[in-house]
């Protein structure tokens, strides 16, 4: 008897302690490392000196990241991917590493500097990652450069300013935007324009990408439409509008995650990629 009501008092004590436990699409775990390059550099393209770095070999795979982020946020998907792919991570312009002209920013243009990196590496064709804008930037190649695109994954994209929610109120993506910007002042070439990358890649947001269905309708790239069941940036009507009208693509939602899959919940990320790098149709 005694020893049942020990078990009990230490139920009851652990009990509040997993009730505290914080959901992991509530967490912004930290922005991991890149492994070391085989190769990286800049490629002059659009006026901007855009970097990438390369690993492994095999079918080309291009991951490209979101607004405000680096390609650093891909470090926990890179060494998996590299043990079958050749991975290539790219700074957009006006992020990272990446300087940019005096063209405002717009996801054709960067969309464009992807192009231009992969002419430099004299890759014809590739299979594209993405993550936010860069899904948006993916779907953008897809779209109007469909014999440069093997497939698509995109990840937490939107169509139109609709989709996107407002985050303001967001306690991950205010974080987000902090850890923001001192990776912007350790990485960047301009460490004190944040302010201003900032008022200028929002104002990209607010008009862009705007798609219609038309448009949609005419990728004809195999793609899978992806987000978190608890992304606090994209409305899950216009991910689930992207699926429906791109032909034959694929949704998949994943479980227990935000804007921020790849960080949260790296293990299921980088498998949910490599499954759809692996799809046969």
């Amino acid at each position: 008897m005694l020893r049942l009501l020990n078990i009990l008092v230490a139920l009851v004590i652990a009990t509040p302690a997993i009730a505290q436990q914080t959901p992991r699409w509530m967490t912004l775990p930290p922005t991991p490392s890149l492994p070391p390059p085989q190769v990286s550099g800049t490629v002059e393209v659009n006026g901007a000196a855009i970097w990438y770095a390369m690993y492994g070999s095999g079918l080309p795979v291009v991951l490209l990241h979101g607004g405000l982020a680096n390609s650093n946020y891909w470090g926990n998907q890179v060494p998996a991917l590299a043990e079958n792919y050749q991975v290539i991570v790219i700074d957009s312009r006006g992020h990272g590493r990446s300087t940019r002209s005096a063209a405002p920013y717009g996801y054709e243009l960067m969309a464009s500097d992807v192009l231009g990196v992969m002419d430099k590496l004299n890759v014809r064709k590739a299979a594209i990652v993405g993550w936010s804008d860069g899904a948006i930037i993916g779907l953008s190649l897809a779209m109007n450069h469909p014999d440069r695109v093997a497939r698509l994954f995109a990840f937490a994209a939107n169509s139109d300013p609709s989709g996107v929610k407002d985050v303001d109120k967001s306690p991950v993506f205010t974080e987000f935007i902090a850890r923001g910007e001192k990776e912007y002042e350790a990485l960047s070439t301009t460490p004190k324009g944040y302010k201003q990358f900032v008022e200028e890649i929002s104002a990209m947001w607010a008009k862009q990408p705007n798609w219609t269905k038309a448009d949609l309708a005419r990728i004809k790239v195999r793609t899978w439409i992806v987000d978190g069941d608890h992304d606090e940036a994209i409305h899950r009507a216009n991910t689930e509008l992207m699926a429906d009208t791109i032909p034959d693509a694929g949704l998949l939602i994943q479980p227990e995650v935000s804007h921020f899959s790849m960080l949260q919940a790296p293990d299921q990320f980088t498998a949910d990629v490599i499954r759809f790098l692996q799809r046969q149709w």
